[in-house]
């Protein structure tokens, strides 16, 4: 790490200006072919998805997702002439654009019943012959406009569905109020605008380089919609606080009379140590999500990780070569007129936080008796977690996805926002007749408002062929033909003993995110579907958006524990190599997950309980997100990993220089507190920062983030974990001598500690 600190160093020019032509290249090349991020749900042998894979092999037109055209009037009926005049126009505009199959119109001959019984909103089904991922973010921006250039002079057009979704541009969150808040909070803690910049322009070169790959990669794979805004959110707040460890460090070498060179030398060979152990944990724990299985979430690790990864480069190599350029120049004022009078000092640590440390010591297992307290009690509304899919009556107020909600839920009911679907393969009058069976049955159960009527559709579904036909929902009409005016449904029905997929729609009374739907997407599988078709041979699937996202969530709660073992097991291995303890490790692994559990808490107080979610803009609640906790762990055990490594890392080091296991953990904290609390700060304002974007999912990381950053660094790491190393003793570095011997040696301290021999422990 030193020839690496020196030959950056020495080699300033050169290093800046290679960071600079990667920067400069990867976003041309991102210019060039521009990204493809998408969501990609693929959850093998799950019931939704087994419908949806039978659609696609047997009647491609049905199988891509359905979207919803509102309209309404403020005055008059939506049937009124002119209105259905501009309407059809528009439908027929929509018809014509790519991947739409058909269109259910409101004036077709059975489309009466997309009409609300006030007259005034009515809505359109608009079928497209391919999933919403399929779909880029240009057609669907289009297809958002084409339906609402319609709208004016009393006519309102909304679109709602995931399509429509991809298409409402979100806010690129609060990019450029984390780096203003991160300024700040630098130039607080360093007293100089060289020391506040170096921070944010090793952020910036890594970060837009990191970015621009991860942008041209997304076409090689499949990476969700939100995978830049978390890069972002994540490497911004890691790569600050990398930044801010080395440049301390820098900056207290110099303090101490070392030379420019040797004190970045110094810096990367014990913080910058820090910052690589640190950043391998949080990539180890961002891809650790790939041992789920579950592809949608291989994009957003391999995204988090290489912004992560840029970040830690950065800091290793970028930043010595800057500090080659700005040298003393880091300092205050005072301390450089300090040092130019020979005054050195001879201490790295802060006297408040010595203070505190020297409290802490006379009653450790009180300080860590209350901190662990503290974190169970935020932690426990985590119990209640309900996963799920947040629907658009989550999205915010002024979209068109809320606004077109908002019109189905006032004028048909929430339900109409999210249907299920009824999908089999019948064989026979027997079977066709049990269908009918089956969607009666479903119509008659507690919490449905509606189902059917039974549609059938001529195909061949196990034998590979297609369908001709394209199944109109209530009526309307298929691309080409007019959009009003009595459609049809093309293709000919099918004959008594062909097979032949059924498909028949059922609306819950309950929204798609409310737990009545889910409760009766479950009793509708396991009871009501088993005993209408029994003895039929006919086997209904229940299919549709709102039940992906439902399997989704059973899918990710089945695998979150294999899911933490991995991530927990491997940070705790590289921790036993690393400081050659294992209390140490267990400590710190117990610690993280009580930080996870407690950001946990948080988020679904304010996100699904509603407490004080009005605060930061959210007007309705909903539950959390299925993929959150597993993906808001892994990030947030990286993190908390962070501020363990870098804590341990100094007491380990005082460890070495002392021997002593209460004076170790008192200086190191003392050493480190101020620096931490610096970083946490930073940290949680750029992650509060992307709440200001407007994106629910961001804003979940945002709040989860923030929180957890604030009592991982405020009730974690400056009481918890010091309390509990100062109750523990020297049994913290215990080590089975067999153990020692199979172990690399790998140090964090730097080489200059590593020569030094360990003393004799005296407590």
């Amino acid at each position: 790490m030193r020839t690496l600190a020196k030959g950056c160093f020495a080699h300033r020019r050169l290093v800046v200006l290679a960071w600079v032509a990667a920067l400069g290249l990867a976003s041309a090349l991102h210019f060039a072919v521009g990204s493809a991020y998408h969501d990609e749900f693929r959850l093998k042998g799950t019931e939704s998805m087994q419908a949806v894979a039978l659609l696609q092999r047997a009647a491609p037109a049905t199988s891509g997702d359905t979207e919803q055209v509102v309209i309404a009037v403020s005055h008059g009926r939506v049937t009124d002439r002119p209105v259905r005049a501009r309407v059809t126009r528009m439908l027929a505009a929509v018809a014509r654009l790519p991947h739409v199959s058909q269109i259910s119109s409101p004036y077709g001959r059975l489309g009466a019943a997309q009409v609300a019984p006030s007259g005034r909103v009515a809505f359109a089904a608009v079928t497209f012959d391919v999933r919403s991922e399929r779909v880029s973010a240009a057609a669907s921006t289009r297809f958002v406009d084409t339906a609402r250039r319609a709208a004016g002079r009393g006519l309102a057009v909304e679109v709602e569905g995931q399509i429509a979704r991809a298409g409402v541009n979100a806010g690129s969150g609060g990019l450029g109020v984390g780096f203003l808040a991160a300024g700040i909070v630098l130039f607080l803690v360093f007293g100089s605008l060289a020391a506040m910049a170096l921070p944010l322009l090793a952020a910036a070169l890594s970060l837009g380089t990191g970015v621009a790959l991860t942008g041209v990669l997304s076409h090689a794979i499949a990476m969700a919609s939100f995978s830049e805004q978390l890069s972002l959110l994540i490497g911004l707040g890691v790569g600050i606080d990398y930044a801010l460890f080395i440049v301390t460090r820098y900056r207290q070498g110099l303090l101490r009379g070392l030379s420019g060179e040797e004190a970045v030398m110094e810096a990367v060979d014990t913080s910058g140590r820090a910052v690589l152990f640190a950043g391998v944990i949080v990539c180890v724990a961002m891809l650790g999500m790939i041992a789920l299985g579950v592809s949608f979430l291989y994009g957003v690790a391999i995204a988090a990780s290489i912004a992560v990864a840029f970040t830690v480069i950065a800091a290793l190599t970028l930043l010595p070569a800057l500090l080659g350029f700005f040298g003393p120049r880091v300092l205050r004022r005072r301390e450089r007129r300090a040092l130019a009078s020979g005054r050195l000092r001879d201490s790295d640590e802060s006297r408040g936080w010595a203070r505190w440390a020297g409290w802490m010591q006379r009653r450790p297992a009180l300080f860590a008796a209350v901190a662990g307290a503290l974190m169970v009690l935020i932690a426990v509304p985590f119990l209640s977690m309900r996963l799920g899919s947040a629907d658009s009556g989550s999205d915010p107020a002024g979209t068109t996805t809320r606004k077109a909600y908002d019109l189905l839920a006032q004028g048909f009911g929430p339900g109409y926002n999210g249907p299920l679907q009824l999908v089999a393969v019948v064989r026979g009058p027997a079977q066709r007749a049990a269908f009918v069976r089956v969607e009666r049955a479903v119509a008659a159960t507690p919490g449905v408002v509606h189902a059917g009527p039974p549609v059938f559709v001529p195909g061949r579904p196990t034998g590979g062929g297609s369908v001709r036909g394209a199944l109109a929902r209530g009526g309307g009409s298929v691309r080409g033909a007019p959009a009003g005016g009595g459609g049809s449904v093309r293709g000919s029905v099918p004959a008594p003993h062909a097979p032949a997929i059924a498909m028949a729609t059922v609306i819950p009374a309950g929204s798609p995110q409310a737990a009545s739907t889910a409760n009766l997407l479950h009793a509708v599988r396991e009871h009501v579907i088993p005993a209408a078709a029994r003895g039929s041979g006919l086997r209904v699937l229940v299919g549709g958006q709102t039940a992906i996202f439902d399997d989704f969530a059973s899918v990710l709660a089945a695998k979150l524990p294999q899911f933490l073992a991995v991530v927990v097991v491997v940070s705790f291995l590289l921790m036993v190599a690393v400081f050659r303890s294992l209390l140490v490790p267990l400590v710190a692994a117990v610690m993280n997950l009580l930080s996870a559990a407690a950001a946990f808490g948080v988020v679904t107080a304010v996100f699904q309980d509603g407490f004080g979610a009005s605060l930061i803009g959210i007007d309705r609640t909903g539950p959390i997100e299925a993929f959150l906790p597993v993906m808001m762990f892994a990030i947030l055990f990286g993190l908390s990993m962070d501020y363990e490594v870098f804590l341990v890392t100094r007491i380990h080091e005082e460890w070495h220089r002392r021997g002593n296991n209460r004076d170790a953990v008192t200086h190191g904290l003392a050493a480190t507190g101020r620096t931490i609390t610096a970083a946490a700060t930073i940290m949680i304002l750029v992650f509060a920062a992307f709440i200001l974007g407007g994106q629910r999912v961001i804003d979940l990381f945002g709040v989860g983030l923030a929180s957890a950053v604030l009592l991982d660094a405020v009730v974690v790491r400056s009481a918890l974990v010091p309390a509990l190393m100062l109750s523990l003793g020297r049994a913290n570095w215990a080590l089975p001598r067999w153990l020692a011997r199979l172990l690399p040696h790998l140090r964090l301290e730097g080489t200059a500690a590593a020569r030094r021999p360990l003393t004799a422990p005296a407590g």
